[in-house]
């Protein structure tokens, strides 16, 4: 899904609720208006807020960083990964692609050119779209 996608989903929930409710106003409208607002932020890159760029985790000390998870909001692995990690999850240290053109230059340097999310660096290697128990054994103490 292209990154600005989240700006038509609105525009989106007009149109199918229009065209459910034979273009009069009805509670469809509101409802299914709603609903896409809801998707357009789960989508957004500002949907968990601003996270840490590539170079704020290049200064860390390397304890501090030893698993990087470069991800982007929309992404339903990168959801999973986050489940799955649960309060571990909070040991890694998060990038957003989508607010960090460097990160988003580096995934794609991995990958073959394609910005594929998560990508997870465990202790400088790294993983596209690990098994979850993978990165919790690296955020084992």
């Amino acid at each position: 899904m292209d990154r600005w996608m989240w700006v038509t989903w609105p525009a989106v929930g007009v149109i199918v609720g229009g065209l459910v409710s034979g273009w009069r106003f009805s509670i469809w409208w509101v409802l299914i208006f709603l609903c896409c607002c809801l998707v357009a932020w789960w989508v957004s890159p500002w949907s968990r807020g601003r996270s840490k760029t590539m170079s704020d985790v290049m200064a860390l000390p390397d304890g501090d960083r030893r698993v990087i998870v470069y991800w982007r909001p929309g992404c339903p692995y990168c959801e999973r990964l986050r489940a799955a990690l649960g309060r571990r999850g909070d040991d890694a240290q998060w990038v957003n692609i989508w607010q960090d053109s460097e990160a988003a230059d580096f995934v794609a340097s991995v990958n073959g050119g394609n910005e594929t999310v998560p990508t997870v660096v465990i202790d400088g290697e790294p993983h596209t779209n690990p098994d979850p128990r993978v990165v919790l054994e690296a955020l084992a103490p």
